[in-house]
């Protein structure tokens, strides 16, 4: 490819490649929206066992591209495909990410995770090396490519191809970390000196989310309101120290909706499309998906809640769990897609069997369901305990779903709540059982008041949240360190908050 990157993303995944997440959507559409303001961006991601290819063409373009981890020998395969224009690079090395699953099996994170991802990183380093000009930025996402901070600030002061290259790492979920044993550290590649308490170490273990926090010239997060969190104990995870010590370099930009793939006007995945206009086809995916879950059809006129998301207590699938029997007496309809904790999965299970006809669960994730399930609830529920940004609830925007959010980081700059006379949906706090179930009455008061109800939803979908105001934003930040890339002026960007 003769034209280069000046923006290269470092990611675990990307949609529609490879996703268990938040992560892979925002891979999948950053990178385009800044295509679209004129920045030439690429993506470096491992080549897992199971990568989604059958609709765009791989082709090996670099064999045997040395990364010396964890033996000078050890190489890595380079593949590319073309992803709508965007160049997505794949690190493959079979031992290392052949496998069935990206991180974990159910039972446990696979026990070389930080052989794994230290190798990714490195061939990152390694292969961007190779490209003809240096990138203006390299911008790392969570503690899988978090290294490559780390390694950059490290190269710049041997090898003048770096010397230019910004680097910034962005926090999507600052509950994992990527901690592990001081031995491995000793194996990264790493300098010695980075071994301390504003370097690579944490509590004697190697963490290296918190490397890349050390080391990038600027820190970004995905909300403005979680960017002030994370540098509180409460949501902090043990780095809000070193977090408070790079705050003038904390910056919090609120994630983007890809439209294009989340559109209830134009989504393939629906048996009837709508608009806020024309709402009427709202109705008929409700009636649909009835019919795939096998709900009570007489259950049609009552209202139905939707849940979409890992079980996990920070999605406090715990929390929905508790009021479901609350929710059945109140004769409405709950549906639940997800997986994770093993104990939810079967608590799930049995409630099915409890509630047949009127609660419907899947366990598992199918991108197909989630999008048929935004259109068909009426109500959309997270009742998250914490929440970085959040993407589904801004898809229940644009679907009419009203959703019922929990007052935490990315729900608090995504939804106004009821009563505010911009209402588009309710929120709710503290985050306990009691006060959830409050606000879902809430949502089930207005539900019976028919135009209202119909005035939030339009409301709702015609918010935007679109990548491109983010890409603007993000933008900004890498001008900031001298990347000097174009930038359009009548974008809009979100406000940061540091």
């Amino acid at each position: 490819m003769n034209q280069q990157p000046q923006v290269i993303f470092v990611t675990s995944e990307i949609y529609p490649f490879s996703k268990t997440g938040g992560l892979a959507d925002v891979m999948g559409a950053l990178p385009q929206a800044l295509s679209r303001l004129g920045v030439f961006t690429g993506v470096i991601t491992p080549f897992y066992g199971r990568l989604a290819t059958s609709d765009y063409r791989l082709r090996l373009i670099y064999e045997d591209c040395p990364v010396g981890y964890p033996w000078p020998d050890t190489t890595a395969d380079i593949f590319m495909s073309d992803y709508h224009g965007l160049p997505v690079y794949f690190i493959s090395r079979g031992e290392y990410f052949d496998r069935r699953f990206f991180y974990c099996t159910h039972k446990d994170d696979y026990f070389d995770n930080c052989e794994r991802f230290i190798f990714f990183c490195r061939a990152t380093v390694e292969w961007a090396r190779r490209l003809a000009k240096p990138p203006a930025v390299i911008h790392a996402h969570d503690w899988h490519a978090a290294l490559v901070p780390a390694y950059l600030h490290f190269l710049r002061k041997v090898d003048p191809f770096w010397e230019r290259t910004a680097s910034v790492v962005t926090i999507h979920n600052l509950a994992f970390q990527g901690r592990f044993a001081y031995r491995l550290f000793l194996e990264s590649g790493l300098p010695h000196s980075a071994w301390h308490s504003d370097g690579a170490e944490f509590y004697g273990d190697f963490n290296l989310l918190k490397c890349g926090i050390s080391y990038a010239d600027l820190v970004t997060t995905v909300s403005p309101a979680y960017a002030r969190e994370i540098l509180t104990p409460e949501f902090g995870c043990g780095l809000e120290g070193i977090l408070q010590r790079r705050a003038s370099d904390l910056r919090g930009i609120l994630n983007g909706a890809d439209y294009q793939v989340w559109d209830p006007q134009q989504d393939r995945f629906l048996s009837c499309t709508y608009s806020p206009e024309l709402l009427a086809g709202k109705h008929r995916c409700k009636e649909s998906l009835f019919q795939e879950l096998c709900l009570d059809p007489a259950m049609l006129s009552r209202p139905l809640l939707g849940f979409v998301g890992r079980l996990r207590r920070q999605k406090g699938i715990d929390l929905l769990l508790e009021i479901i029997p609350e929710l059945m007496r109140r004769d409405v309809c709950v549906v639940i897609l997800g997986e994770g904790n093993l104990q939810f999965e079967a608590t799930v299970q049995n409630m099915m069997e409890t509630y047949a006809g009127r609660l419907a669960a899947r366990i598992g994730y199918t991108e197909d369901l989630a999008h048929r399930i935004q259109a068909g609830v009426d109500v959309f529920l997270m009742p998250s305990r914490y929440e970085p940004c959040g993407l589904t609830q801004m898809y229940s925007l644009r679907y009419g779903s009203l959703p019922v959010v929990s007052a935490v980081g990315g729900l608090l700059d995504t939804i106004t709540g009821y009563p505010d006379a911009d209402a588009t949906g309710f929120v709710f706090k503290p985050v306990e059982a009691k006060a959830f179930l409050n606000c879902v009455d809430q949502a089930l008061a207005l539900w019976d008041h028919k135009e209202k109800w119909k005035a939030m939803q339009v409301r709702a979908m015609r918010k935007d949240f679109s990548w491109e105001r983010a890409a603007t934003e993000y933008v900004r930040v890498y001008n900031a360190l001298g990347a000097g890339l174009p930038l359009s002026t009548t974008s809009k960007g979100f406000a940061s908050s540091g």
